[in-house]
């Protein structure tokens, strides 16, 4: 048992979700993995739904890269203590996380079609880091317990995959990059200074 805000938890069953009973070690460091998997959730919508200029965009972003960096952190702790059970849980976040630094280094370097390869990096990384959750937990979730175990690694590729496509035809159109309003922003999101 360990206590948290005064209120004790037991390691094997955390808001309703099995915990494997691997020591109080374990338990504390996944209590941080949760949190940097729900803050890159939250990030990564922030950023995606942002326009892709100054403000909410690049801060989202930055804030998922960090939150990522600290995923597979963790993932690695975790499993080096439970390896047999999660190395594919490791090769899920080590995909994540390089997927995402992909995307970061493809903004970074903008060379010719930077934003192909920003956007799918950056998305590849949500999609998988959802694999990750879903095949861990997809048989414990309300729903998705009914679903087959191979389903928890193609649904969110083949949700998410057409909405990276969407995502592109509308930055090669110019319109994530336009002001409200619909006018255009100064720089054409086409020029190597304008803002993603």
């Amino acid at each position: 048992m360990i206590a948290i805000g005064g209120a004790i938890v037991s390691p094997t069953n955390f808001l309703g979700l099995h915990v494997p009973s691997a020591g109080p070690l374990f338990f504390a460091v996944l209590l941080v993995h949760v949190l940097a998997a729900l803050t890159c959730v939250v990030a990564g919508l922030l950023a995606a739904t942002a326009r892709k200029r100054p403000g909410r965009h690049p801060r989202s972003g930055r804030v998922y890269l960090w939150g990522l960096g600290f995923l597979f952190v963790t993932a690695t702790v975790l499993a080096v203590i439970r390896w047999h059970h999660d190395a594919h849980l490791f090769v899920i976040a080590a995909v994540t996380f390089g997927l995402g630094l992909y995307g970061w280094w493809s903004r970074r370097a903008h060379r010719s079609g930077w934003e192909r390869h920003h956007a799918s990096g950056m998305g590849g990384s949500y999609i998988a880091l959802l694999t990750g959750f879903y095949v861990d937990n997809g048989p414990q979730l309300p729903g998705w317990r009914l679903l087959p175990h191979w389903s928890y690694w193609l649904i969110p590729a083949a949700v998410g995959l057409p909405l990276i496509g969407w995502a592109l035809r509308r930055f090669r159109a110019g319109i994530s990059a336009r002001p409200r309003g619909g006018a255009r922003s100064a720089a054409s999101p086409h020029q190597p200074g304008s803002p993603v």
